[in-house]
């Protein structure tokens, strides 16, 4: 019997943190899949968009992508459903607002976006296709550098210099 109950237990806190919404105001745009939300408890979050990867800051069409963002959540009442954790403990949400489009669609319509490197959503990479079909955005280059790539470089370049 002792047991049965730790398994419920355990599938109840699995699926409260799978079920995790946080509502909110965007205070800050980071880059082009990250904000800052400060959540209706008076709390700060920290949210990467679920399913996308944007540019850098310092790589081609990462600024682009930060404004985009901007001028689709900044000062915006949002809720965000949680989808998990990277493996640095941040959270992956999907934002959603009234009348408004789900914002990682719009960035992959605008090319402004990968799907994520692992596991990409089927939705997300249809509509990231498309663009890369039209040569949108990023997709304008030939072979474009995917931020994750972008970023393994960085950290090799720095680790040699040190």
């Amino acid at each position: 019997m002792k047991k049965s109950w730790g398994v419920l237990l355990a599938l109840f806190i699995q699926f409260s943190v799978l079920a995790e919404q946080i509502g909110g105001r965007v205070m800050t745009v980071l880059d082009g899949n990250t904000i800052e939300v400060a959540g209706a408890d008076g709390e700060s979050y920290k949210i990467l968009l679920f399913g996308i990867d944007c540019p850098e800051l310092n790589q081609e069409f990462g600024e682009q992508a930060k404004k985009a963002l901007e001028r689709m959540l900044l000062n915006q009442e949002v809720t965000i459903e949680i989808q998990g954790k990277d493996r640095w403990g941040n959270r992956l949400g999907v934002v959603s607002f009234p009348g408004k489009t789900d914002p990682r669609l719009e960035l992959l319509r605008q090319g402004l976006a990968w799907t994520a490197e692992r596991n990409p959503v089927p939705e997300l990479e249809a509509i990231r296709m498309e663009a890369e079909q039209k040569s949108i955005g990023l997709w304008e280059e030939k072979n474009p550098t995917p931020p994750w790539i972008f970023r393994r470089q960085q950290t090799l370049t720095q680790f040699k210099s040190s």
